[in-house]
C-alpha cells in the first residue's frame, strides 16, 4: 500500500431488518445487480480512492462473493473483513485491519448508499486535505418539528445551521482509529459522532440528494427510479483533431480509408491517412484520453505502415468501454489536389463501417487554401475533425 493512500471502507455487515423480507438489503437487486455492486463501482471509478475494503457479516460470505463476481473494481478491491454486532464495531474492525500498514486517510461509507458520485467523493477528499475530518451532508430546508411521546408537536427546532449527514465520511486514519478505540462503549449513529467525542474537527461538504440510504422496503422503488434516470442521462462532449502529412514520390494516397490515385503519396510512419488520424484524435480528445501518439507511438516499429483503421477502431472501443455513443463526426480535408468531391460518399461510408454508426452521423468535406501556404503549394495535405460523443453522467 502506498504511504499516502486513501482507503474506502464500505460497511456492509448490517441485517437491514427495516427493509422487510428478502435478505440483507445490500445484496438485493437493483436493475438486476446487487446494491453493493453499484456501491463498490462508484468508489472504484474515483481517482481519489486508492483501494476499497468491504466489511461483511460472517453469514454473508457466499452472498458477497456472488455479488462482486462481475463488479468492475479497477483492481482496487481488497480482501473483505468480517464485521461485528453493531455498525460501530464493524467500522472499528475495518480500521483495525489496516493497523499493520496504515493509510493516510479513510473514507467510511454505507453499502446501502449505492448512488454516491465522483463529485461527492472528491469534495470530501478535498476538504479532508484541509481538515481532520469531512463528511458529505445536505443542508436542511424544511421546518423541523420535535414530537412528544404522544406524537404531538412539542417544539419547532430552528433549522439554521442544520445539516442531514450522509456518507462517505472521511478522516485521518490514525485519528479516527484512536477515536473508535477510545469510545467503544459509547453509542453513535455515524462516525462523525465518534469524531465529535474525540474532539476531532469535522467539516461539512455538500453531498447529493441522490445519495440516499436504502432503509425501508419502499426505498427500493425510489432507488430504481434514480438508477433508471442516471442510466438515461447523458453528457455531450466534443473533441477536435488536426493532422498534416507531407507528400513524397508515389502513385496514390489513402484518405478516410479510401484509396485515391495521385501523382504523389503521403509520408508517414503508418499509412499516413491524415483524415482518419484527425478523426481519431478528435474522438480521443472528447474522451480526455490523450492523443493518437500516446496510444500508438511512432517510435514503436510495430506501427510502421499500419492501416489507420486500427487507430480509429481503438478510439471507438474506448467510447464503447465508457458505455458511450458516437453521435456525429465531421472531417474537413484541406488540399489543392487530388479532388475530394468524387470520393466523399465512399469516405463517409468507410468511416461509418469502422465506427459502427449510421453513415448519416458522418460528414466528410474538403476545401483549399486558395493556393496559400504548404497546402496551396501542393506540398502536403492537412485535415481537421470534430467528434461529438454522448457519455453517461457519472460525476
Amino acid at each position: 500500500m502506498v504511504q499516502d493512500a486513501t482507503i474506502a471502507i464500505i460497511v456492509a455487515a448490517g441485517r437491514g431488518s427495516r427493509a422487510g423480507p428478502g435478505g440483507p438489503k445490500q445484496y438485493r437487486l437493483l436493475l438486476d445487480r446487487p446494491v453493493i455492486a453499484w456501491t463498490i463501482e462508484a468508489f472504484a471509478k474515483s481517482a481519489a480512492v486508492d483501494a476499497i475494503r468491504v466489511i461483511i457479516h460472517h453469514d454473508d460470505h457466499e452472498a458477497y462473493v456472488n455479488a462482486i463476481r462481475d463488479v468492475d473494481h479497477a483492481g482496487k478491491l481488497m480482501a473483505h473483513v468480517i464485521g461485528g454486532a453493531e455498525r460501530q464495531d464493524s467500522v472499528r474492525l475495518g480500521l483495525e485491519s489496516f493497523s499493520d500498514m496504515p493509510p493516510e486517510r479513510v473514507l467510511i461509507h454505507d453499502a446501502a448508499r449505492p448512488f454516491v458520485d465522483n463529485g461527492t467523493i472528491a469534495r470530501v477528499c478535498d476538504a479532508l486535505a484541509r481538515n481532520s475530518g469531512a463528511i458529505a451532508a445536505l443542508p436542511i430546508h424544511d421546518t423541523i418539528k420535535r414530537a412528544d411521546e404522544n406524537g404531538l408537536i412539542s417544539e419547532t427546532t430552528p433549522r439554521i445551521g442544520m445539516w442531514r449527514a450522509q456518507t462517505p465520511q472521511g478522516f485521518r486514519y490514525a485519528d479516527i482509529l484512536a477515536a473508535h478505540r477510545s469510545y467503544q462503549s459509547e453509542s453513535a449513529t455515524d462516525d462523525a459522532a465518534i469524531a465529535e467525542m474525540a474532539n476531532i474537527d469535522v467539516a461539512l461538504v455538500l453531498g447529493s440528494p441522490d445519495n440516499m440510504k436504502i432503509t425501508q422496503a419502499d426505498d427500493f422503488g425510489m432507488a430504481e427510479v434514480i438508477l433508471q434516470r442516471k442510466n438515461t442521462m447523458k453528457e455531450y462532449r466534443t473533441g477536435h483533431g488536426f493532422d498534416v502529412h507531407a507528400f513524397e514520390p508515389g502513385s496514390g494516397i489513402i484518405l478516410c480509408g479510401v484509396d485515391i490515385a495521385h501523382t504523389m503519396k503521403l509520408k508517414g510512419h503508418s499509412d499516413a491517412d491524415v483524415g482518419m488520424h484527425a478523426l481519431t484524435d478528435a474522438i480521443l480528445g472528447a474522451l480526455s484520453a490523450g492523443d493518437i501518439g500516446s496510444h500508438f507511438p511512432p517510435s514503436d516499429p510495430k506501427w510502421k505502415g499500419a492501416p489507420s483503421h486500427v487507430f480509429l477502431d481503438k478510439a471507438r472501443e474506448l467510447v464503447s468501454e465508457r458505455n458511450g455513443e458516437i453521435t456525429h463526426c465531421d472531417v474537413t480535408i484541406i488540399c489543392e489536389a487530388p479532388k475530394i468531391g468524387p470520393h466523399r460518399a465512399a469516405m463517409s461510408e468507410a468511416l461509418a463501417r469502422i465506427l459502427k454508426v449510421d453513415v448519416s452521423r458522418l460528414s466528410v468535406k474538403a476545401t483549399t487554401t486558395e493556393q496559400l501556404g504548404f497546402n496551396g503549394r501542393k506540398e502536403g495535405i492537412s485535415a481537421m475533425a470534430t467528434a461529438t460523443l454522448a457519455l453517461p453522467i457519472d460525476s
